[in-house]
């Protein structure tokens, strides 16, 4: 269990919120990361680990244009497959990791190009990613550390997300104790 996967939990368990997660290279290994922690099950729905593209369109509504023209390896097809994870499963928050960890390029991708993305909610006092954020990864190392690279990079990313949404609802609540100032 990693120190990234017990902070995402806490934060999730102390906000109400719950997660999905749509995994292709790194083939589950985020959701184990999140059940390793005790109590995950307050807030982890499920994940879909969609390794071959046409369930990447099947099951998480990822465009079937944008994965003809650009292959699987896209920073819109992983904003989608965290946005689709997200609505598949009626989770509060999508994370996704699509990228090539070897030993072959993809779909014109060098291998250690990773795309990690976070969807949440969005709305008053919200400071999420409404609608999607994404990051590109350029990783360096063996097929193994790639992917447990992407794992640590989407919680950390997460993370970002989940720290900015508790410090904008601090200051709300914040506001509303010193009337409305």
């Amino acid at each position: 269990m990693s120190s990234g996967a017990a902070e995402v939990v806490r934060l999730l368990t102390v906000n109400g919120a719950t997660l999905a997660v749509a995994e292709s290279l790194t083939g589950g290994l985020v959701a184990a990361e999140i059940t390793s922690v005790p109590g995950a099950s307050k807030v982890f729905r499920g994940s879909v680990t969609a390794y071959a593209t046409a369930l990447k369109r099947e099951l998480l509504d990822v465009d079937a244009t944008l994965l003809a023209e650009r292959g699987a390896v896209d920073p819109q097809v992983a904003a989608q497959m965290a946005a689709g994870v997200r609505k598949a499963l009626g989770a509060d928050w999508g994370i996704a990791t699509t990228g090539v960890a070897g030993p072959d390029a993809q779909d014109g991708q060098d291998v250690g190009t990773v795309f990690v993305a976070v969807d949440g909610p969005a709305g008053p006092g919200s400071l999420s990613a409404g609608g999607g954020k994404v990051e590109r990864l350029r990783l360096n190392g063996d097929r193994a550390e790639i992917r447990m690279e992407s794992v640590r990079s989407v919680l950390a990313l997460l993370l970002t997300e989940l720290v900015g949404e508790q410090t904008g609802n601090e200051r709300a609540q914040d506001t509303e104790r010193n009337g409305g100032f």
